[in-house]
């Protein structure tokens, strides 16, 4: 469950040894239209990780202090943590919200330590998508989040440097649509910060 080092792409944040990367890149995201700019994991979507964060989603928000020192972590060892200025939860829809009662990603972005960086939750979802798990392929999950998020009226991020935060990262539509938003609205730069990376191997 600990913090893995350099061993994964700090482009899409999926396993890669730092001898496989060509410009920054793995082979998997060569190609691949990548809207944020960089990415930092705990880890990956294994037993251990996949335990608590399914326990931290469904109500286990005592979890925050464990699952929040490893995103810490992972944001301390990122080499984008000096530039964020705001951090931007991955919103839920307001009707999952208020059956789960709070967004796990406002959590762990609420638990992050940095000297400057404050939360902005200007970044909405505007329409209830199916849940990602259970969307079958990456190009059906990239049309299931399409259109689903917007930025509110006033909403700052204008030549700002941002952070998503999410708990976790599949085929990566959802962050995908989230950074094409914010740079949209004038975002210089957008990075993203989650618990874990699914579909990798333990070995």
């Amino acid at each position: 469950m600990a913090c893995t080092g350099s061993d994964y792409c700090r482009r899409c944040g999926r396993n890669a040894s730092k001898f496989g990367l060509l410009q920054g890149m793995c082979p998997d995201c060569q190609g691949r239209e990548i809207c944020f700019d960089a990415i930092a994991r705990c880890g990956i979507y294994g037993h251990g990780m996949q335990t608590m964060i399914l326990g931290f989603k469904n109500g286990k928000t005592e979890l925050d202090s464990v699952l929040g020192f490893l995103a810490n972590a992972a944001l301390e060892g990122s080499g984008f943590s000096g530039e964020i200025e705001l951090f931007v939860p991955v919103p839920l829809h307001w009707s999952r919200r208020l059956a789960r009662g709070y967004n796990q990603s406002y959590v762990l972005a609420a638990g992050l330590r940095h000297p400057t960086a404050r939360i902005s939750t200007n970044l909405v979802r505007i329409r209830r998508t199916k849940l990602q798990p259970a969307v079958a392929s990456p190009a059906a999950r990239a049309r299931n989040v399409a259109g689903a998020f917007a930025v509110r009226r006033g909403h700052g991020f204008a030549g700002r440097r941002i952070c998503l935060v999410d708990d976790i990262k599949t085929s990566g539509s959802t962050l995908n649509e989230c950074a094409r938003i914010l740079k949209q609205a004038g975002a210089s730069k957008v990075f993203s910060l989650v618990l874990a990376v699914a579909g990798q191997s333990m070995s």
